[in-house]
């Protein structure tokens, strides 16, 4: 049997994976979002074992995207506040929120983090650089081939 090169497509969402694409991890974030910034709040509302929480808010940290900030020195202990890198994460997290509250079955409509200083609830989508207009699912142009990307390509019906 001949051997198939595995040649994987390297790109920076394959980094920012590696930094942010695990379950605990994005809940973390989602939690910090939501202003819960001590471990202990962290362990509660996510139920991630404690174990696991710890490494993942190590990789965070060191990735950049949270800064520990001391509030206790005997006991020392720390809270989790986001960066500037970790603030940018909002339209994606956004994004997977809406997602999910569309996509998948029986997942809760849970509140947004994300409002304007008017009040107004912000909305995670896709903007043309250039024009400045709101793109939709079928304008993405794939940028190898210059086609467009088919809305629905599993051909399953659209909820």
């Amino acid at each position: 049997m001949a051997r198939r090169e595995v040649n994987p497509r390297e790109c920076s969402l394959a980094s920012a994976l590696n930094v942010v694409g695990e379950k605990w991890s994005l809940l973390a974030l989602r939690e910090v979002f939501y202003g819960v910034h001590r471990f202990d709040g962290i362990v509660r509302n996510t139920g991630a074992p404690r174990d696991v929480l710890a490494t993942r808010l190590r990789t965070l940290v060191d990735g950049g995207v949270l800064r520990r900030v001391p509030y206790s020195e005997r006991p020392p202990r720390d809270e989790y506040h986001l960066t500037r890198a970790g603030r940018e994460l909002a339209p994606a997290m956004l994004g997977l929120m809406r997602w999910g509250m569309r996509w998948v079955p029986g997942a809760p409509a849970g509140p947004t983090v994300f409002t304007h200083g008017c009040g107004g609830q912000l909305d995670a989508g896709i903007v043309c650089t250039s024009c400045g207009e709101r793109a939709g699912a079928g304008d993405a142009v794939l940028p190898e081939t210059g086609e467009s990307e088919p809305a629905n390509r599993t051909g399953e019906q659209d909820r």
